[in-house]
């Protein structure tokens, strides 16, 4: 079949990769513009040689539209004359007028399970949810976002401390084979389709900058997966309210909970043990740990214990090198900038 593959960044890349070493003809590439680095991050960064590098080598037309669902757009598209669209993390929302252009329509590469996590950020929105798994799911495109039927489906764990970057470099591999067979399947006919559950879908919205705001009132095995969840784009942040100080931004890389301390008041006793009265330790505290070189926060349920993180202006650093220039006074405490 002649394929043309709508896609951008390092989710995208091994499904263009695996369709080249296909049986198939790739005869176009549809990719975001080019954009200035910083911008428009999150799953359509790029990194290595990029699907636009390895199209020129091959002497595959690259289009870049700024929107694919102009008239031009769609003519320019009609042009390659494919059977097939296969889509991964391309950014925009295809109209009925692109997908009508092949023959055998499109299938969409999804890290998620459909029908859970529909939407631009599954990964991120998984892990910030403390999932336990998730997967890579093939899917018909239809009108509606995500909601197409499921083609092929397969799942696996997320680990304990994996990032939304780490996983996406596991699942997109999967994606590919996953795209492969389909194709083949489409074009031999054995394809099967299963419809979603729509009553099961969540949403996977694309991720801002104020995603990234901890939120320290939630319990603190949440907190480290929102950590987990924003990297590497947009990172979570916090501010460390210090007196006579303006509020210092924290972009925080690592951490780990303790849901079983300052999960409660406690008890304040003097040194003969009489209960003067009870401590509710306000959320956003910092404490420090055994031989002051660790930093711990409170939460809504219990600790969170800062492992690694960058001041404004600073490089990425373990706390233990941060307290060494930032001697940090239990007490303070964390927020948001206006806290």
């Amino acid at each position: 079949m002649r394929l043309v593959m709508m896609g951008t960044g390092n989710f995208a890349q091994p499904t263009f990769e695996a369709l080249l070493q296909s049986a198939h003809s790739v005869v176009g590439l549809i990719t975001q513009p080019d954009r200035a680095v910083g911008k428009e991050r999150g799953s359509t960064r790029q990194a290595g040689r990029g699907m636009k590098d390895l199209a020129s080598e091959r002497g595959i037309p690259v289009l870049q539209p700024e929107s694919i669902n102009t008239p031009d757009s769609v003519q320019a598209l009609a042009g390659l004359k494919p059977d097939l669209l296969v889509v991964a993390a391309y950014g925009q929302i295809l109209s009925k007028d692109v997908l009508a252009v092949a023959p055998q329509g499109g299938i969409n590469v999804h890290a998620s399970l459909l029908p859970k996590y529909r939407g631009a950020a599954p990964i991120a929105w998984a892990i910030y949810h403390g999932e336990t798994q998730t997967g890579v799911t093939i899917i018909r495109m239809s009108a509606a976002l995500d909601a197409g039927a499921m083609l092929a489906q397969e799942a696996v764990a997320i680990g304990p401390e994996e990032t939304a970057g780490e996983l996406e470099a596991r699942l997109a591999p999967l994606g590919a084979t996953l795209a492969v067979r389909v194709t083949e399947q489409i074009e031999n006919g054995t394809v099967q389709a299963i419809p979603q559950d729509k009553s099961q879908a969540t949403k996977a919205p694309k991720l801002q900058k104020e995603h990234g705001l901890i939120d320290w009132a939630r319990p603190a095995e949440a907190v480290c997966n929102q950590i987990r969840a924003m990297q590497p784009w947009p990172t979570a942040y916090t501010y460390l309210h210090r007196p006579e100080h303006e509020p210092l931004r924290l972009i925080v890389f690592k951490a780990r909970s303790d849901a079983s301390r300052f999960s409660a008041a406690f008890d304040v006793m003097d040194e003969a043990g009489n209960v003067l009265g009870q401590f509710q330790p306000e959320v956003g505290t910092v404490s420090r740990g055994v031989g002051n070189n660790r930093l711990l926060v409170q939460t809504g349920h219990g600790l969170v214990e800062m492992l690694e993180l960058q001041p404004a202006g600073k490089k990425r650093m373990a706390v233990s090198e941060f307290l060494r220039g930032h001697p940090v006074v239990a007490g303070w405490r964390f927020g948001a900038e206006t806290a």
